[in-house]
């Protein structure tokens, strides 16, 4: 159980649980972190009631019958909490990853395979961008071949359009990737 909790017991050893607000707050944890946590804390309370419950089905005879309805009862009440308090969370977990745990493989193979397929994207894609400018290089050589005077004016018109388009930028005080020039403190 963690600091943010008092727990008490009672007479026939259900555990009370009663959260205390304000250390949550004194935390500093955000709105959607604290949300997450309540959920951890009732996954964790309830995995303790149902530890109890197979305790007591294990070593069960009629004078058992009394503790055993208020242990059902209790997990009943925390499986109803943890459902409330999981309905204010927004967390979305990928179909594949939950079949991978479904599977008994580990999680973590999801985010390998994803990052895998990036780097091979990220490669073809690479790929294709160089294919491209290879082309461009090759097609202008060729061009400046045959039509000279042709390709000159062309080099010439995209020397004065990149030309406008920088003072343009400077002018605006955007850098000529996009981004905006800050001016320093002083």
């Amino acid at each position: 159980m963690d600091p943010s909790q008092n727990a008490a017991m009672e007479g026939n050893g259900t555990l009370i649980s009663q959260t205390n607000e304000s250390t949550a707050s004194a935390a500093g944890a955000d709105d959607s972190m604290q949300k997450l946590n309540q959920v951890s804390n009732s996954i964790q309370k309830t995995l303790g009631l149902i530890h109890q419950l197979y305790l007591t089905v294990s070593t069960y005879n009629a004078a058992f019958q009394m503790p055993l309805l208020q242990r059902i009862n209790g997990l009943v009440v925390e499986l109803d909490n943890m459902v409330k308090l999981a309905e204010k969370c927004n967390i979305q977990v990928p179909m594949e990853v939950v079949n991978l745990i479904d599977d008994g493989k580990n999680p973590d193979e999801f985010t390998k395979d994803v990052l895998n397929n990036c780097i091979a994207k990220n490669q073809i894609t690479k790929g294709k961008t160089d294919a491209v400018k290879n082309f461009r290089k090759h097609l202008l050589e060729e061009l400046e071949q045959n039509f000279p005077a042709e390709v000159e004016s062309f080099r010439e018109s995209r020397a004065a359009s990149a030309a406008e388009l920088k003072r343009v930028a400077q002018a605006q005080s955007v850098l000529p990737n996009g981004d905006v020039r800050v001016k320093g403190e002083h």
